[in-house]
């Protein structure tokens, strides 16, 4: 499923694919939520602000692993400085995903990271605006992500 340069491979080689569990992933929209959560993930569009407001909701809303609430434009200002963001830097390793669609153009991701020893577990939903233009793929409207204490971190 993962093309040459998609999130998880630091050379921009092709890799695994992320460890999709979900039997649905032959279902359009759960595939584009899930393309559109590994291309977040990617540097070349954490800052690039026009592909990442491609892919975010006007709406959107994330509560993050340190407890903040971000909005829509404030993600966009802030993505770019961001985890992930460099080629050369550390970089997300998705894993576990799991797919659910709650309704037509409504997907429910969830998945794991691994980024520079931390893991969290990721949460995210996303939709396709009834009121967009025809043609507007689905956009994350929602993200969690929440910190796997050491613990409770499985080999």
């Amino acid at each position: 499923m993962t093309a040459p340069g998609t999130p998880g491979d630091p050379d921009g080689h092709a890799c695994a694919d992320p460890d999709i569990a979900d039997p649905d992933i032959a279902d359009p929209d759960i595939a584009e939520a899930v393309a559109g959560e590994l291309a977040l993930l990617d540097p070349a569009v954490r800052v690039s602000r026009a592909r990442a407001a491609e892919l975010l909701d006007p709406g959107f809303v994330e509560v993050g692993a340190s407890g903040r609430r971000w909005t829509y434009e404030e993600m966009l200002a802030e993505l770019p400085e961001m985890s992930g963001a460099t080629e050369a830097g550390p970089r997300y390793e998705p894993t576990a995903f799991a797919a659910a669609l709650l309704a037509p153009g409504v997907v429910h991701l969830t998945y794991e990271t691994l980024l520079d020893g931390r893991r969290a577990r990721r949460s995210s939903l996303w939709r396709r605006d009834p009121d967009a233009p025809a043609g507007t793929g689905l956009r994350m409207y929602y993200h969690q992500g929440t910190p796997v204490p050491e613990a409770d971190v499985q080999p």
